[in-house]
């Protein structure tokens, strides 16, 4: 699993013109890859990167602030461009494996008490962020 965590001022995503989830104020914009290996383990490890890492203003985490997370699922953070002109997507879980692996990313997020928004899985989505820093770190789980 491949997270890209981006601090933000706000961002969100909007499907067929209209937004379906938005973050109003400072948090984490969630870019989520999962691969095709992916379990339980990843999500927990990611769950907990995303919720405790301290890459807020101040050095604090979403968790500790009650800053939200706007999550979308990204299946081409999983592919290869290690050969020839395009991209592999190989190593990306199948569409019905990866989407209740990102819906337990969400749900343990939420579980801690953190503000999730989502954009539309399998979904042509525009996501816009107004970025804080900048600031992104990547998380491999």
């Amino acid at each position: 699993m491949i997270a890209v965590l981006s601090r933000v001022a706000s961002a969100s995503v909007t499907v067929a013109g209209e937004v379906v989830g938005r973050l109003d104020g400072p948090g984490l914009l969630v870019l989520l890859g999962v691969h095709a290996v992916d379990g339980a383990h990843q999500v927990e490890t990611v769950v907990r990167k995303i919720a405790e890492l301290r890459v807020l203003r101040e050095e604090e985490s979403v968790a500790g602030t009650g800053c939200g997370v706007l999550v979308v699922s990204q299946f081409t953070l999983c592919g290869d461009t290690s050969r020839g002109r395009r991209p592999s997507w190989s190593a990306a879980a199948r569409p019905e494996a990866a989407r209740p692996l990102v819906d337990a990313v969400v749900a343990g997020l939420r579980d801690r008490g953190v503000p999730v928004a989502t954009g539309v899985f399998g979904a042509d989505m525009a996501v816009a962020s107004i970025g804080d820093g900048p600031f992104t770190v990547i998380v491999r789980a």
